[in-house]
């Protein structure tokens, strides 16, 4: 045999053994598809929902693995890992029972906006090996479940309510500090538009344990202030959504000293004082929204080249002065809102620089 063919078997058979691989890979175990169909046999669906609409359908002659919005391992064992069933209008009810909570090999799960008919289900923590797990808006109603705390591989926790779409939830027992204390690979926090009535000193020292946590997202809920300063050791915030909370209080000096900050949204809560013109001055800051607080005071600094702000809002606020030439240095921003303030002199020329404005209110 030439080293030509030799090679070439060589490379045939390499690729075969691959293909095998693969093939294996995508074998789906007996228990799992049986598990799946029980439960897309319990779902019902909302027929004037304006969701996708697209019910689950699985295929029992088909691997499980190819089903839509499954997804399993890729070392040959067949397992469930992924499992993605949000805005599918399904409106039945989930409980304790459900075939899902015998899917233990779960590692991702989404069942964001549907309409499941039931208290919040207890057993999620029989899901020990997820990750991610988001259910903003599913339909759950009712106390958060201690059991959640339980998930302690969690990296992503949504469990957002819109005012619009969601029923309400609420974290009295267990509360935040009890539901987030044993979750300490958070890295991203949802918990907008839940209950959760705590003043500054208990939800900032609920957080502490979150020494990794990126995004915190807390609008809605019923929280009040003043941010308290232990808030400061979550050195890794990059996203803080706090928006219509009663914090009544002035804005932190310490979220200058968040290296990694993008994105600071304190709209509506009842902020005072004076801001720190550092905010202004954050080099990786891309959201800036402290709008409709009109007991807040503040001036624009000298901006400085190439920021990174893409969103400017301060509309009915107390905010003064005369906007300078430099804001022509945000060649960034998509967005500035600066109505109903107490701005004078005249729009600088220099806002013909931004050229990437979609949307701007200059009514002063």
């Amino acid at each position: 045999m030439s080293l030509f063919s030799l090679l070439f078997l060589n490379s045939f058979v390499s690729a075969m053994l691959i293909v095998d691989v693969v093939l294996v890979s995508a074998q789906c175990q007996s228990d799992q598809s049986q598990l799946l169909l029980q439960l897309e046999s319990s779902f019902s669906y909302n027929q004037n929902s304006s969701g996708k609409q697209v019910p689950v359908k699985w295929n029992q002659s088909t691997d499980c693995c190819s089903w839509d919005g499954v997804h399993c391992d890729g070392d040959g064992d067949g397992h469930v890992i992924r499992l993605d069933l949000n805005s599918r209008s399904i409106s039945s009810s989930i409980d304790n029972s459900s075939s899902l909570f015998r899917l233990q090999h779960l590692q991702w799960l989404n069942l964001a906006y549907n309409k499941f008919k039931t208290a919040f289900p207890s057993a999620f923590d029989k899901l020990e090996n997820l990750s991610y797990l988001n259910l903003s808006n599913a339909g759950f109603k009712g106390q958060i479940p201690i059991e959640i705390s339980r998930l302690t591989r969690l990296v992503t926790l949504d469990l957002s309510v819109s005012l619009y779409l969601g029923r309400p939830l609420k974290l009295e027992k267990p509360n935040l500090e009890m539901l987030v204390q044993n979750l300490t690979r958070l890295r991203f926090l949802y918990l907008d538009g839940i209950n959760i009535s705590a003043t500054g000193n208990e939800w900032c020292k609920a957080l502490l344990p979150l020494t990794e946590l990126q995004e915190l997202s807390m609008s809605n809920c019923y929280l009040s202030g003043p941010i308290h300063s232990s808030l400061s050791n979550l050195r890794s915030l990059s996203v803080v959504r706090l928006d219509n909370n009663n914090l009544s209080a002035s804005v932190p000096q310490f979220f200058t000293d968040f290296e990694n900050l993008t994105s600071l949204r304190l709209s509506a809560t009842g902020l005072n004082g004076r801001l720190p013109e550092q905010i202004f001055q954050v080099s990786t800051l891309q959201i800036l929204d402290l709008s409709t607080n009109k007991l807040l005071e503040g001036s624009f600094p000298n901006f400085p080249l190439k920021a990174s702000l893409r969103t400017l809002a301060l509309s009915g606020t107390n905010f003064g002065g005369q906007v300078p030439e430099s804001i022509g240095n945000l060649e960034q921003l998509t967005r500035i809102e600066l109505a109903s303030c107490n701005f004078s002199g005249a729009i600088p020329k220099t806002m013909k620089k931004l050229t990437q404005l979609v949307y701007l209110d200059f009514s002063f």
